[in-house]
């Protein structure tokens, strides 16, 4: 979920409860906050907390995991155990970023979170974002910790996750961490998505998911071509500059980002306004 800001750039917790429950009311499950599509990088520590906490009040009936990660081990545990008493229901940490720990290193950093804290908590594998990637052994390794039971992968290839479902025990579940694979993964045994695209499409993105559970795979492959241009659409600058831009046009307040992130420029903005407008043609 991206992280409402006022006029000044502070953080509006208001809308962000708000924001869950619209997000929650149209498809999504439950809401990851202060993920990368969250600003995690620039909200400060207290932020966060204050976040966690609006957001489970929020939704008490919804899942809420709150992002905790950073290239800081000490730092992570420590926001781990504070935001574990703020209510919320399960942690999700990134692969340290910049620091370029070994696998012997992320097994230590993601070993070191699971233990000082009983909720459970979802590892967050970007590569692209975090340079290091972390691999299937790794991930075996960490799934044998009872309270690591989740993986979001964003994955360096889909063969990476074929061997993720060969080696990983059952119970462990597999979330895609880009919209534009979730049906591959699927496919794969993976159990969904969790999704950026689903700030504007999310009725859509639930009806995918629910088509290939559903066993109706036609259904899936064509709501999965229909909305691919969605999928790397909100890319076309660096998120989540793309989806606050598109959920302020749809009216839903979520304000500017806080640099280094800068505004959507006017031929992005334009890109932007011409791809909704598709969507809502096929939605008519």
């Amino acid at each position: 979920m991206v992280t409402p800001m006022n006029e000044s750039l502070e953080v509006d917790y208001a809308e962000a409860g708000r924001l869950a429950q619209y997000l929650t009311g149209h498809g999504s499950d439950g809401v990851v906050i202060s993920g990368t599509t969250g600003e995690s990088p620039t909200l400060a520590e207290q932020e966060k907390i204050e976040l966690f906490r609006a957001v489970k009040k929020a939704l008490p009936e919804k899942i809420v995991i709150a992002g905790i990660g950073s290239y800081n081990t000490a730092a992570s545990v420590a926001l781990a155990k504070k935001a574990a008493e703020t209510g919320v229901d399960g942690l999700m940490a990134v692969v340290p970023y910049y620091n370029k720990p070994q696998q012997e290193g992320l097994y230590k950093h993601f070993k070191a979170i699971a233990e000082a804290v009983s909720l459970p908590l979802m590892l967050y594998n970007i590569p692209g974002r975090s340079v290091v990637n972390m691999l299937p052994e790794t991930v075996k390794r960490l799934a044998e910790i009872p309270n690591i039971v989740a993986l979001k992968e964003s994955p360096a290839s889909m063969d990476q996750v074929s061997e993720l479902m060969r080696v990983l025990p059952s119970h462990f579940a597999i979330y895609s961490g880009d919209d534009s694979l979730t049906l591959p993964m699927l496919a794969l045994g993976c159990k969904g998505v969790v999704s950026v695209a689903a700030h504007i499409i999310g009725d859509e993105m639930r009806d995918m998911v629910d088509a290939w559970y559903a066993g109706d795979t036609t259904r899936a492959a064509k709501l999965h071509l229909e909305l691919f241009p969605v999928f790397r659409g909100i890319f076309v600058t660096s998120s989540p500059v793309p989806v606050k831009t598109l959920l302020n046009m749809d009216g839903q307040n979520v304000g500017g980002v806080r640099l280094p992130l800068v505004s959507a420029t006017e031929t992005e903005i334009q890109f932007l306004r011409s791809m909704m407008e598709e969507v809502k043609k096929k939605r008519r």
